[in-house]
């Protein structure tokens, strides 16, 4: 069963991207660790980590393709997943802090100590565990997701609509993690991270298997992807992105299948949220703003909507540019940006990859001979007449 899932996931693109992100996961990492920095080919850790970080965004950019390509769902919220997974992961390295924080408190945070907390909230209990961190990370944007997806699904929110209400959610959860008595740090959020799993989380090796953890997740959630949109079911979220009623009266629990793909999504965006925050050194509530989630579908326009590889591409892009762009020029990125998405709506519709594919599949149809083309005008015009 599992080898029919890896097959039915693997095509001749998505083959070739899973085995350049899993030969990234092992060069970067040696070329970090293994050779001197002296040598032209050394990479870095600062630069790895940057790296990393694209990666993560890649991560949840391909997270927004599996419902916004597929299924039609334009989520203006993935960036609220992607925070609760990184707040899952952030409360697990700061139980790891321990008596080494500023006021050596071995249990309470050095921000709960600081607002005169006594006591370690309840819902903070079990994340001293790294299995129980990691459950949080899949269960907290998970749950959020069933449960408001089964509400909006089941009264048939669709279109802007649901684009709304999706963005009211993040920014509901904006304002609600900016409160000091949420207990999660209230505007500085959580940071000053020592460890992970008893390793120094500043060490180059660290930050080494951090960012091939992330290049192998990428791997993981692109085959994941393409296993379900290749499979029957991808098919026909297919027919539900592009004629939902149709779908509907053909029998299909429409709002079963939106759930399950809105749910799975959610789950890729929280795991690029906890990927994220030991290689950034910080979680806040600056990560639930709305414009985060519109720079999401940004990063999927521009690389490609409904091509799976095309917002891994837009995701390292944009963001690589956002780098860049904003060293040389840091008041005119937001222009720049909004610049970009307007380009792209006007002369690149299908993004990058999408117009790629459609050109070389236009050059390889091969043009019909004359005789066969006046054959084929005829018919057309018999069965019009009929």
């Amino acid at each position: 069963m599992i080898t029919a899932f890896i097959l039915r996931a693997l095509d001749r693109r998505i083959s070739i991207a899973i085995a350049l992100l899993l030969a990234v996961a092992v060069l970067v990492p040696l070329a970090n660790l293994a050779l001197p920095e002296t040598s032209a080919l050394h990479v870095p850790t600062y630069l790895m980590s940057l790296f990393g970080k694209y990666l993560t965004y890649a991560l949840l950019a391909l997270a927004l393709d599996l419902v916004w390509g597929y299924c039609g769902i334009l989520s203006l919220g993935h960036g609220a997943f992607f925070a609760l997974g990184g707040y899952a992961m952030g409360m697990y390295l700061m139980r790891q802090i321990g008596s080494r924080g500023t006021y050596g408190n071995p249990i309470l945070p050095d921000f709960m100590v600081f607002l005169n907390w006594k006591e370690l909230p309840w819902f903070w209990y079990g994340f001293d565990q790294f299995w129980f961190a990691m459950l949080m990370v899949l269960a907290a944007p998970g749950l959020l997701a069933f449960v408001f997806g089964w509400f909006a699904f089941r009264s048939r929110v669709n279109g802007v609509y649901l684009s709304i209400i999706t963005q009211a959610m993040t920014y509901a959860l904006l304002l609600a993690f900016f409160r000091n008595d949420m207990g999660f740090g209230g505007n500085n959020g959580l940071t000053d991270f020592k460890d992970i799993l008893g390793f120094n989380i500043q060490a180059d090796g660290t930050r080494a298997v951090l960012f091939a953890t992330t290049a192998v997740f990428l791997a993981l959630a692109l085959m994941l992807s393409s296993a379900i949109v290749r499979s029957k079911f991808g098919k026909v979220l297919v027919g539900v992105r592009d004629a939902e009623s149709r779908t509907r009266f053909l029998g299909y629990r429409v709002e079963h299948m939106k759930l399950f793909v809105f749910v799975v999504s959610a789950m890729m965006a929280g795991i690029a949220g906890a990927l994220y925050v030991p290689q950034i050194g910080i979680i806040n509530p600056g990560e639930f703003a709305p414009a985060n989630s519109i720079e999401v579908v940004i990063w999927t326009a521009v690389g490609g909507r409904a091509t799976l590889i095309g917002p891994i591409i837009g995701a390292i892009l944009v963001n690589g540019g956002k780098t860049i762009f904003t060293g040389l020029f840091p008041d005119f990125w937001l222009f720049a940006l909004g610049g970009l998405f307007i380009a792209v709506t006007l002369f690149l519709p299908k993004g990058i990859v999408g117009t790629i594919a459609q050109y070389f599949g236009k050059k390889r149809v091969p043009a019909k001979p004359p005789a066969e083309a006046a054959k084929d005008d005829d018919q057309q015009s018999v069965q019009a007449a009929e």
